[in-house]
């Protein structure tokens, strides 16, 4: 059941942990800790919470992913998904029910990960995915907006349509200094790799424009730009002594939803990140195990301070891009944060907040999937429907109830396809050159296609309702049906006492293993008789004929 990557890698190949492959893990894991540099801040910072909590979490979760994690290459700590959830649950219930909620989301996914949900959470529809994730980018983007225009609204709704209203009524303090800082940084962010592909962008865009407005205030030019340093006063470099907060004020049960909603979303995005690593590295990781190992770093991060956690799809690219190729990676990433921490943390102070907001800014827009809007649509329009409900749900309420109101919707809709699907057809002979002269009017049959469950019952029933009721035998030939549940074994039990009413004997033909499996559980071949099931329609047609020669002679006596 426990079985990290890394103790598989230790154990099976542990010539992959000596030379030049060790190198290049830790070359990777330091590239990586570049990259999640600006954006553990800046991730933090949009949280509510102060800049070193996002490093926090980045090192503590990042390093217990990579140990205890299913993926050999994936690398975990705070990401864009979470910032409104975190807001939300911060402005609810303070710093302490924060961390209670992850705590809580941690114990969620290991228990996920003992019971074997990892695969389940992979059925996900394709839609919801696109929906959610979509409309997290759209609400992060509109968070940044406040820093990025420079407005410095105090007390800000977390709501969207809310928020979006305090930007139209405060559009006149709108700070153009800050706002040329933040394209100046969104400019390089964006451009930056068609530079240098080592070097994240967002790292280069801090340092410019760091710079810049370093000199420009001390030449006394756009002193009006707001940085960490004038909006967090106090800021470490210090880890805390992993704590449990006072839960005596906090009600536990209101904390629950929040909890499951850190929860789906760490292991949604864990395994997604996880499967996008599998295409890239050909390996392939164990779903369980990686929400166990999410489940610990996440109660890890929360006893230290931190914030939720996940896999990172695009630090984890940038991993495996860079050589990573064992969880070593990870952690080299996690203690190459703690030095920068310690070393650079006191420089954070001059980071300008339009920066930080120009890089979540990117980082949103890359998490639109709005082109994958344009090719559901052409698919099909329930999928679309699936998708716009939930992508909308997600922007205007939040993700747990366009989560649920999206999967419900879409097992409705699968179920009415799948219901579609299912067939019933008249058979009137066996093959092209097999026919038998009593088809339709003594013997009937029936070929059904696709799956027999709740779904098709109404259908399966109007269709029995007009059998002719003055035919012998009914043949249920069942040879494309791949399932069958109890609901359309009732249907049929209410056939079967139906035919015996008016003196009609029903044949089971070609049935596959499963439905055969489930008859029989539920007692039909007990009543009918063995002799009623074949595996053959000839031996069927062969018994049919017989019940009616013999129903013809008795006929006959009676006449005479």
């Amino acid at each position: 059941m426990f079985k990290p990557k890394l103790f598989s890698v230790i154990k099976e190949h542990p010539e992959e942990l000596r030379g030049k492959r060790l190198i290049n893990d830790i070359v990777a894991g330091l590239i990586v800790a570049i990259v999640a540099l600006p954006l553990s801040i800046a991730l933090a910072i949009s949280s509510g919470v102060s800049p070193e909590v996002g490093l926090i979490t980045a090192i503590i979760a990042g390093f217990f992913i990579s140990f205890l994690g299913g993926s050999r290459v994936q690398i975990g700590g705070p990401t864009a998904a979470f910032v409104v959830i975190v807001c939300g649950i911060i402005e609810n219930y303070g710093i302490d029910g924060l961390i209670v909620s992850t705590i809580m989301a941690g114990i969620f996914l290991i228990i996920f990960g003992i019971l074997g949900l990892g695969d389940v959470i992979k059925f996900i529809p394709f839609p919801i995915t696109v929906g959610f994730t979509t409309g997290i980018g759209v609400t992060l983007f509109s968070t940044q907006l406040n820093d990025f225009l420079g407005m410095d609204i105090e007390g800000i709704s977390s709501e969207f349509i809310g928020k979006w209203g305090a930007y139209l009524q405060n559009i006149s303090s709108i700070n153009i200094h800050a706002v040329v800082i933040g394209v100046v940084a969104v400019l390089i962010t964006v451009f930056w790799g068609k530079i240098n592909k080592r070097i994240p962008g967002s790292l280069v865009a801090l340092i410019v424009t760091t710079v810049s407005v370093l000199l420009l205030q001390k030449n006394g030019i756009w002193t009006d730009v707001q940085t960490i340093g004038s909006k967090y006063s106090d800021i470490s470099g210090k880890i805390p002594m992993p704590h449990i907060p006072d839960i005596s004020g906090l009600d536990i049960t209101a904390l629950v939803e929040p909890a499951v909603t850190i929860a789906i979303l760490a292991g949604i995005e864990s395994l997604l990140s996880a499967v996008v690593a599998d295409g890239m590295t050909g390996d392939k990781h164990d779903s369980n195990q990686e929400l166990i190992g999410q489940g610990i770093a996440n109660i890890a991060s929360a006893l230290f301070g931190g914030l939720p956690a996940t896999g990172a799809i695009a630090r984890t690219a940038a991993n495996i891009k860079n050589g990573g190729r064992t969880p070593v990676a990870g952690m080299v990433h996690a203690a190459a944060l703690r030095v920068i921490m310690l070393v650079a943390m006191p420089l954070a102070k001059l980071i300008p907040m339009c920066t930080l907001a120009a890089i979540l800014i990117v980082t949103s827009i890359n998490m639109c999937e709005f082109k994958e809007f344009g090719l559901i649509f052409k698919t099909t329009k329930s999928d679309f429907a699936v998708l716009m409900i939930t992508f909308l749900l997600t922007v205007i309420f939040d993700l747990v109830a366009a989560i649920e109101v999206g999967m419900v919707l879409a097992m409705f809709l699968f179920i009415k396809r799948m219901s579609e699907s299912f067939e019933i057809n008249t058979v009137s002979k066996v093959s092209e050159t097999d026919t038998h002269k009593y088809i339709n009017n003594e013997i009937m049959v029936y070929e059904f296609a696709g799956p027999m469950f709740f779904g098709a019952s109404t259908r399966f029933m109007d269709v029995m309702k007009t059998l002719n009721v003055n035919s012998h035998v009914l043949i249920l030939r069942m040879k494309n049906v791949p399932n069958i549940d109890g609901t359309l074994v009732d249907s049929l039990r209410k056939t079967i006492d139906y035919c015996k009413k008016n003196n009609i004997t029903v044949l089971y033909a070609e049935l596959n293993p499963q439905p055969y499996k489930v008859l029989q559980k539920f007692g039909c071949e007990e009543r009918m008789g063995k002799e009623k099931f074949f595996t053959t329609m000839s031996g069927a047609f062969a018994y049919a004929e017989k019940l009616v020669v013999e129903k013809g002679r008795k006929d006959f006596a009676v006449k005479t």
